[in-house]
């Protein structure tokens, strides 16, 4: 226990600066409770006005939460999310921040996660997620391709990179926990080709199943593959096209962070890159929908007008 109450006091202490006074509002639900509990805890120690509440579980991952709990989250100075499906894409969660509120997501963390991704080094995270993100900013397209068979273009010009780095002081700020990538959305229809899933995505089984999904002006087209694919097919298909929309690419930075099956830390592995499909609205995109789907590539290759970033899953910039 003694390292989970550790791993909760780095999210409140170090990650999110939480002070005396403060309130500080921790959104669960069920399967999350005793992480939820551990974080309740740990801000009491450190003075905050701490609230915990549970609400049932969303459906699916960009699900909005119940209105009486978005409303609480615009009022609050901190926003603590650990919750089975993901509130990162939310109008609920952007609302927050615009009012001011410091926040971050933890969809369906682990306590094993806690334990391990959470006692890397942030500052090293932060430093090496800032120039990622700055090299995103700086360019017109990217092109990622894999040994899989991923070989996809997407046009950034004018978009801004993110940098998710754990270290969220300022008002506004917001990022998961554990944290580590650099991260962009492409502008809509302009992405074209193909990337094959080796990681994880949705069900899909880590390292087992391989999902590709065929990309034309933006849009995933095809998904092909057996049971994963098949899965993923359900999910999106009650969200209509937007949820096919090809929202986000973003570069693992956590050399903490292990593929495990669970996309909020396979997405922050040092050496691999994931595709999003859906909601991009919380990151600089247009399309808002209540569907977000991380897709892992492992072995990436990644340029930025013709520049190498990543080779063969090695990140190049220091």
């Amino acid at each position: 226990m003694n390292k989970l109450q550790d791993a909760a006091r780095i999210v409140v202490k170090d990650c999110l600066a939480v002070k005396e006074g403060e309130q500080v509002l921790i959104i669960v639900d069920e399967p999350k409770r005793k992480i939820g509990e551990l974080i309740f805890a740990a801000a009491k120690e450190l003075g905050a006005e701490a609230i915990l509440t549970e609400m049932i579980p969303r459906k699916n991952h960009g699900e909005e939460p119940p209105k009486l709990i978005a409303k609480a989250m615009r009022y609050a100075d901190v926003v603590i999310m650990p919750t089975s499906k993901s509130l990162s894409h939310t109008r609920a969660r952007i609302d927050a921040c615009d009012a001011g509120a410091r926040a971050t997501t933890m969809p369906d963390v682990t306590e094993e996660m806690m334990k391990r991704a959470l006692n890397a080094d942030y500052e090293v995270i932060k430093e090496r997620g800032l120039k990622v993100a700055e090299k995103l900013t700086m360019g017109k397209e990217v092109k990622v391709t894999a040994p899989n068979g991923t070989n996809i273009k997407m046009m950034i010009e004018g978009r801004e990179g993110h940098p998710d780095t754990g270290i969220y002081y300022n008002s506004g700020e917001f990022g998961n926990l554990p944290a580590g990538e650099a991260y962009i959305a492409p502008i809509e229809g302009k992405s074209e080709g193909k990337f094959v899933v080796d990681g994880s995505m949705a069900e899909a089984k880590v390292h087992t199943e391989e999902i590709e999904l065929i990309v034309e002006d933006g849009y995933v087209t095809e998904i092909k593959g057996t049971e994963a694919a098949e899965r993923l097919r359900e999910i999106i298909q009650p969200y209509g096209k937007d949820a096919r929309n090809i929202a986000e690419l973003g570069i693992g930075t956590n050399d903490k962070a292990q593929l495990t099956g669970n996309i909020l830390e396979d997405e922050k592995v040092l050496g691999t890159v994931h595709i999003a499909i859906g909601d991009n609205a919380g990151m600089g995109g247009v399309v808002s929908v209540d569907s977000h789907l991380d897709g892992i590539i492992e072995k990436p290759t990644v340029e930025i007008d013709g520049e190498l970033i990543m080779k063969d899953g090695k990140l190049l910039i220091k």
